[in-house]
């Protein structure tokens, strides 16, 4: 069942939304990150070992929250491409439709559910570290 006029309305606004709160959260680590790095060492006076590992720990974090917000924003782009498509909302893996309280609750979403955990299943220890 292919998604109404409403339901991507409703689809197209969540993605839109939620790419301007990414702007701003990116705008706002990135703006932060820096002061709060400077911060952090003239406080202390100058700095150790110690300060320096816990500062470049917290950059790490900080890139680490940054790239990961782009991410979405590159996936929330591919959708709203997807949209002008007219091709939203259909599972990359079997071409069936993704239903819409799935991509209501997560809009990026390019599997519907079944295939979605397939697709874990076989890639669960992909990212895992082995010996």
């Amino acid at each position: 069942m292919a998604l109404s006029t409403e339901q991507n309305k409703k689809l197209e606004l969540a993605l839109k939304t939620r790419y301007q709160q990414l702007i701003n959260e990116v705008r706002q680590e990135l703006g932060q990150e820096g002061e709060q790095h400077f911060a952090d060492f003239a406080a202390a006076g100058g700095s150790d070992q110690g300060d320096e590992s816990v500062a470049d720990a917290l950059a790490d974090i900080a890139a680490a929250r940054v790239d990961r917000q782009v991410n979405e924003m590159r996936a929330i782009e591919s959708a709203r491409k997807q949209i002008r498509a007219g091709e939203y909302g259909i599972c990359g893996d079997c071409e069936e439709d993704i239903r819409f309280e799935r991509l209501l609750a997560y809009p990026t979403a390019v599997r519907c559910v079944s295939c979605q955990q397939k697709h874990e299943k076989t890639h669960a220890s992909e990212n895992t570290p082995s010996i």
